[in-house]
């Protein structure tokens, strides 16, 4: 019979839970003394026309590898965060990572990448935590661009039409 004998188990109700929530700011916070760095996932809204897919960006990462924060449409955090984690790796191992201009190395089989300059005058209510954190003072950001599965970028005729509204491109080359 379930829940007798030496294999028992106590059930765990959610009450029973130490409570670990902390304010928005101070989990920012704690990342950054963590790691560097922080990223804020953004939840996908289906309610805006046409629907914004999720995102995640980077918090402190100028401070931590002199280069612009980091934005990645489309992708799951888990995703997104990895991605993002190999180029931070990358940036404080010393490599150079070119914006503006089309890249390859990233990824495997040579396929192509793109950091974009995002006009934040346009696009800042996108990112209203890192602006918080900031104060309100200016920062620079980029869009991490991937490509399909055969190696488009979204901005190409040949990217999967199904995954244009996942990766809407706010950045400019």
């Amino acid at each position: 019979m379930f829940g007798r004998g030496r294999f028992s188990a106590r059930l765990t109700t959610v009450s029973d839970l130490p409570d670990f929530r902390i304010p928005h700011a101070e989990k920012i916070e704690w990342m950054i003394e963590t790691k560097g760095y922080a990223i804020e996932p953004v939840a996908a809204r289906a309610d805006t026309d046409p629907p914004m897919p999720g995102y995640c960006y980077t918090i402190g990462l100028p401070e931590l590898a002199g280069f612009p924060e980091i934005v990645v449409f489309g992708l799951t955090p888990v995703a997104a965060s990895g991605m993002i984690a190999m180029v931070i790796d990358l940036l404080v191992g010393g490599t150079e990572i070119p914006v503006g201009v089309e890249i390859t190395g990233l990824y495997d089989s040579g396929l192509r990448a793109a950091f974009a300059e995002v006009d934040l005058g346009q696009w800042s209510a996108l990112f209203a935590t890192g602006t918080s954190w900031r104060r309100g003072d200016q920062f620079d950001l980029v869009q991490l661009i991937w490509p399909d599965r055969n190696g488009f970028l979204p901005y190409e005729s040949g990217f999967d039409t199904r995954l244009r509204y996942a990766q809407p491109v706010i950045g400019t080359f």
